[in-house]
């Protein structure tokens, strides 16, 4: 059940974002978390899990995302299958509202190098998601091994960028082993507003000065959308304001990227940030993700830096 208190904080910071785009130009947005896969094709797709879903493919993305005020699109790999790199590569080249993907490159794999110097020449490959997700894939075993650690600085030396998938707490600390190991590694940690705040004190410290530290090393923050507890109907600000107030008080404006397209939720951030000021606002929207991800405008009602 929300509570009435709740529902008014989200309809003023609505509000209040409605107002403020409203009297300057509206707010550029880049959606840097969305997937492309389509289970009609011969070979199937390993996503979505469930069978029979339709397709989800550029011309989806775009009729999705243009009504939010959405100029720009990261695809992000659902498929363990290095070939799927391709495969995104080529239905993309063809739509300028998506800046690119990020792929799946497995750096236990014996063949990584030779796949990461075949992907990484594509200006449209902009890194690689690793973490949990897939079998094989385990993050806080794997960083304990020579030969990850041993990839991922021959991966940092290309200059892309590495996301951490889903991070639970275990997966945000193997991360501040990465980052201790591989300073030169550009992080992103996706989907952290996820995580529900501990609410132990010492998990919740220990988490907290992780954070910190990757911080301190420069990593972004993807924070896709707001944090909402299993089965909830809709956002509630008692559940997701604590998460977004921890996160902006420890990474600030410069190192938070957003990802989405759920109108409440876009309309709720809109007025988060724009409280903080418009400047920290673009940097959420759009201009964090360019420095997060690298990406090179396509057409031209995309933003770019001056």
């Amino acid at each position: 059940m929300i509570d009435r208190r709740s529902l008014l904080t989200a309809a003023a910071a609505a509000a209040a974002a409605s107002s403020a785009v409203a009297a300057d130009d509206p707010l550029p947005i880049v959606d840097s978390h969305f997937h492309l896969y389509d289970q009609t094709r011969p070979q199937g797709s390993p996503y979505p899990f469930q069978p029979n879903q339709p397709p989800f493919l550029p011309k989806h993305f775009r009729e999705s995302a243009i009504p939010l005020g959405v100029v720009a699109g990261i695809e992000v790999e659902c498929s363990p299958w290095v070939e799927d790199n391709l495969w995104v590569l080529q239905v993309i080249q063809d739509e300028p509202m998506i800046v690119g993907t990020v792929g799946n490159l497995d750096p236990l794999d014996p063949k990584f190098r030779e796949y990461l110097e075949r992907y990484h020449r594509n200006k449209l490959f902009l890194g690689i998601r690793y973490g949990n997700i897939w079998p094989g894939h385990d993050i806080v075993k794997a960083v304990e091994r020579p030969d990850f650690i041993e990839n991922m600085k021959a991966f940092a030396q290309t200059g892309l960028t590495f996301e951490v998938a889903n991070p639970r707490l275990d997966l945000v600390a193997a991360t501040l082993k990465l980052a201790e190991k591989v300073p030169d590694l550009r992080i992103v940690l996706g989907h952290l507003q996820a995580l529900a705040l501990p609410t132990d004190a010492a998990t919740l410290k220990s988490y907290t000065d992780n954070l910190k530290e990757l911080h301190a090393r420069k990593a972004f923050v993807k924070v896709s959308g707001l944090h909402r507890p299993r089965n909830a109907q809709a956002f509630d600000a008692k559940d997701w304001k604590p998460v977004m107030d921890l996160i902006w008080d420890i990474f600030g404006e410069d190192w938070l990227v957003y990802s989405g397209r759920n109108k409440q939720a876009i309309e709720i951030l809109q007025g988060y940030f724009l409280a903080k000021g418009r400047p920290a606002a673009e940097k959420y929207f759009w201009k964090n993700s360019l420095k997060a991800f690298r990406w090179v405008k396509r057409a031209p009602n995309q933003p770019q830096l001056a």
